[in-house]
């Protein structure tokens, strides 16, 4: 099944817009061990683009709670909340439920050296947010210098702005 691709196409913001219909709030790590980042694609929809782990924080959750709880829900990992705050997102998607607001909390969280991780794997998220089916992701760990070159339009939407500054603390020149 292919997905109407007018769901995927945000805009980021930079304020918040002033009409929209439902604000929802995400939280999502950018995991790092060296140069690497950990991203998914969706074979299934490979129109979504390249993402972090994250997603919905439920109602009395908090948003580092959302982000760990959805990441080993993508994953199948855990991560400790030992993270650090990497910026903040406002992301307008305008399509056929409406238009709605994605306020996003991103952290990031790095890999020790002796920790061990597979270099590429498949994983279900057996209950998405949106409802429906099982999501199949297809996990792996890119240079976070290749991933700014692949530029914004290989990725969801603002999934690629925080990289700059992910490079920056990670001492890797643009």
């Amino acid at each position: 099944m292919t997905a109407d691709p007018r769901f995927f196409e945000g805009v980021l913001c930079d304020a918040m817009p002033e009409r929209f219909d439902r604000l929802k709030h995400k939280a999502y790590i950018y995991l790092t061990a060296g140069r690497e980042v950990l991203v998914f694609r969706q074979p299934d929809q490979p129109e979504v683009g390249l993402q972090v782990p994250g997603g919905t924080v439920d109602p009395g959750e908090s948003h580092l709670g959302a982000a760990c709880r959805e990441f080993r829900e993508e994953t199948g990992l855990e991560v400790a909340r030992a993270l650090d705050p990497l910026c903040e997102q406002t992301v307008l998607f305008d399509n056929f439920q409406g238009r709605d607001i994605h306020a996003r909390r991103l952290y990031h969280g790095r890999l020790r050296g002796n920790e061990t991780r597979r270099p590429r794997w498949e994983h279900y998220e057996m209950t998405p947010s949106a409802g429906g089916d099982p999501i199949r992701f297809e996990l792996f760990w890119m240079d976070v210098g290749k991933a700014l070159r692949l530029g914004p339009e290989r990725f969801f939407t603002g999934f690629h702005a925080p990289l700059a500054e992910l490079a920056r603390r990670l001492g890797i020149a643009p």
